[in-house]
């Protein structure tokens, strides 16, 4: 798949009923490329420079499509139509209860049992140019894993600087119901393969105020509680495992940081993250029009599977940055709504922004 060109298409893999998974390269400038797949709009790769001039793969998954159709594991997925977690799997919506199938302990996660990281999108359209893009849609059914309404999802990925991948998402329904999408990639700035755990990655988040949850990850009946003076302040920039062995309840019921970040915006793009690798020299910045960013340090990561490269895959191994509505917000009238009716349209902007350390 090398060459000058500025976007490709091939066949990844075979689906078990015949019908085929295709990769869109999209390329910037130097080495940087995003490669989509259409199994679960999923980012498989994303090749981003370094100081001394090479480029690598800097987020998880597999080298083959067998990876991906073998274990649900989130890998670089769309998560949906609920990301995050939905408590008992259970919302109400003018007046109607809502029972969704439960799939994370008592509760209902990423779209359930079922949800857009498993199905095949469409192609509705590939951009050439200097900005390469490739547009997916998926049409999710009314009463697809028990939530109402058809809701018709457009995505576009395009390549919207040297090193920057811009990712934009777009919901309508014929009813009224609830969504909540986002990109569930697994961050490793150091390369895919190096085998470095992200602690000493140095993180900054744009927020003051974070969602404190229970042992199931659902968010406490509590208003969002200030970081100062806790582990997960990171306002200024801090190694990712500075303080992530600290005896805090939080970091208990999370098994380290698996925790909303409350953003505090109102559905403007801005700087959400930094992420900064310090032997590669690697930075990612994060921006986002979404009140919340899901910040996970890996820690169910174990063991049990490979990825690239045929590499074990460990608990911090990588770090999600995953910008969303706040968890179990169909609950949560405090929350940002995920509501959205007919004639109205959801829409969510992440910009993915690659640069490298000065010298």
């Amino acid at each position: 798949m090398a060459g000058s060109k500025k976007i490709e298409k091939d066949v990844f893999g075979t689906l078990p009923d015949g019908r085929k998974v295709e990769r869109i390269v999209l390329r910037g400038e130097g080495g940087f490329e995003a490669r989509i797949i259409t199994h679960g709009a999923v980012i498989q790769a994303l090749i981003a420079p370094d100081t001394k001039g090479g480029y690598d793969d800097v987020v998880l998954g597999h080298d083959a499509f067998a990876g991906y159709l073998a274990e649900r594991k989130f890998f670089g997925a769309t998560a949906g139509r609920y990301a995050n977690r939905i408590a008992r799997g259970q919302f109400s919506l003018d007046g109607e209860s809502v029972q969704l199938p439960v799939n994370s302990g008592p509760n209902a996660l990423h779209g359930g049992l079922d949800g857009f990281d498993r199905k095949l999108w469409d192609i509705a359209a590939i951009e050439e140019g200097a900005e390469p893009a490739v547009t997916l849609t998926y049409t999710s059914p009314h009463g697809e894993e028990n939530y109402p309404g058809k809701l018709d999802v457009r995505l576009t990925y395009r390549v919207t600087g040297p090193a920057e991948l811009s990712l934009m998402m777009e919901a309508r329904t014929d009813r009224p119901t609830i969504v909540n999408l986002t990109n569930h990639s697994f961050f490793n700035l150091e390369g895919a393969t190096s085998a470095t755990p992200i602690l000493d990655h140095k993180l900054t988040v744009a927020a003051e105020h974070f969602l404190a949850i229970d042992p199931t990850s659902i968010p406490l009946p509590e208003p969002p509680r200030a970081v100062a003076g806790t582990p997960f302040d990171f306002r200024d920039s801090q190694t990712v495992g500075a303080r992530i062995r600290e005896g805090h309840e939080q970091l208990r019921n999370g098994k380290g940081y698996d925790h909303t970040y409350c953003l505090g915006r109102d559905g403007e793009l801005a700087l959400a993250a930094r992420l900064e690798a310090p032997r590669s020299g690697r930075i990612m910045e994060l921006l986002t029009n979404q009140p919340g960013l899901q910040v996970y340090s890996g820690n169910y990561l174990d063991g049990t599977i490979s990825g690239k490269g045929g590499k074990l895959i460990r608990q911090s191994d990588a770090m999600c940055l995953e910008p969303h509505i706040w968890p179990d917000a169909p609950n949560r009238p405090d929350f940002p709504s995920p509501r959205l009716d007919p004639g109205k349209v959801y829409r969510h902007h992440t910009v993915y922004r690659f640069a490298v350390r000065a010298p």
